[in-house]
């Protein structure tokens, strides 16, 4: 493994202001003590692009304050001309490809946004790889690659050969373009295969933010395969500081007996190790909701929830073996869900006044 010192270097983040890319873009702009930032996001309509917005201000805010130069380009990945035209004038050092369409549900309807984002567009940060080589690519993968896989905890050695949705298909088709690309060109590259992220100024699709748009306006939320599910659910810090740690640790390279390049490649799961029943979820989530402020405390829980059976694409079970992680980075997400669900709610109860605020501003 290869040390790369990231002060002075110029890195592509793409993918901000989505919820990792924003929160790792923030934590560069404070560590670095110089260099330039790219961020790149096409600001879709997939979630309120409100939330995209006030995290957009959150890295503005802290570009202001740092001594590294903030970028922000609005465009797509899956734009071959824009990503060409932006590796040939940043000529990046680092490039952290977070852009993806997000969401195993939504692949079931949607399957044709995955295949431009997650397939042609990771191809076209590939190419841009190839043509003008970095030494570092970073990317996110998905524990969604795990599909049903029976043996846990899971770990990067596991076949993943029989994805059940189309989004985790495009995370494992991800981590083989890659490899063949690492092969080939000799681009040092890494896969992150995430686990449930959460915290505050999270996606709106995931279940804990949705279930608590739903409890804060008197809905009920429904809660999947019985309540018989349990989650890997990793803080963002944590998130954000393994993604960090490995920017700093590219795979060597190296050849071959033939002579040719050994692939240097990577895979790694940043997840907590700690599976989490979902209904004790739940309950966490419901009492910080109420000590927020955010739920009455005599609000009906019981009333206001739902048991239903499985959805299509969706497991049972996610566990990580992060020891290769702990092993490599000397790291292993440790946030536990009382201190992460703490953190959302009380993020959740300021950015709810905020934006009842602002819809009632003439």
């Amino acid at each position: 493994m290869r040390d790369i010192d990231l002060n002075g270097k110029t890195i592509l983040v793409t993918g901000s202001p989505g919820f990792i890319g924003a929160n790792l873009v923030i934590r560069l702009l404070k560590e670095m003590t110089g260099g330039t930032v790219v961020s790149l996001d096409n600001m879709n309509d997939y979630y309120d692009p409100a939330l995209k917005e006030w995290r957009l201000k959150r890295i503005e805010e802290a570009a202001a304050e740092s001594p590294v130069r903030h970028v922000f380009v609005k465009g797509s990945i899956a734009d071959p001309v824009l990503v060409e035209k932006l590796f040939g004038e940043w000529h990046f050092d680092l490039a952290v490809n977070l852009a993806a369409q997000a969401g195993v549900r939504y692949s079931i309807d949607h399957p044709d946004v995955y295949i431009e984002s997650n397939l042609i567009g990771f191809y076209n940060i590939l190419e841009a790889c190839r043509h003008h080589p970095v030494e570092h690519l970073i990317y996110a993968s998905s524990s969604s690659v795990y599909g049903g896989n029976k043996k846990v905890p899971f770990s990067t050695e596991d076949p993943v050969d029989h994805p059940v949705s189309l989004y985790a298909a495009t995370k494992k088709s991800n981590e083989l373009l890659a490899h063949a690309y690492a092969k080939l060109y000799n681009i040092p590259s890494t896969g992150l295969r995430f686990f449930t992220v959460y915290g505050p100024a999270g996606r709106p699709d995931m279940f804990y933010f949705s279930a608590t748009e739903k409890l804060a306006a008197g809905k009920k939320i429904q809660i999947f395969n019985y309540g018989d599910m349990r989650r890997d659910f990793t803080f963002i810090d944590d998130i954000v500081e393994g993604v960090y740690r490995v920017m700093r640790g590219a795979p060597e390279k190296k050849n071959g007996e033939d002579g040719l390049p050994v692939p240097p490649y990577a895979v790694y799961n940043i997840g907590g190790g700690q599976p989490e029943n979902l209904l004790d979820y739940v309950r966490t989530l419901q009492e910080e909701l109420v000590r927020a402020g955010v739920l009455p405390a005599d609000y009906d829980f019981e009333g206001h929830r739902e048991l239903v059976g499985m959805q299509p694409g969706d497991v049972p079970v996610t566990y990580a073996d992060s020891e290769a992680l702990e092993r490599d980075f000397g790291f292993r997400p440790k946030i536990d869900i009382r201190t992460g669900l703490r953190a959302f709610a009380e993020w959740y109860a300021g950015y709810r006044g905020r934006k009842g605020a602002a819809e009632k501003a003439p």
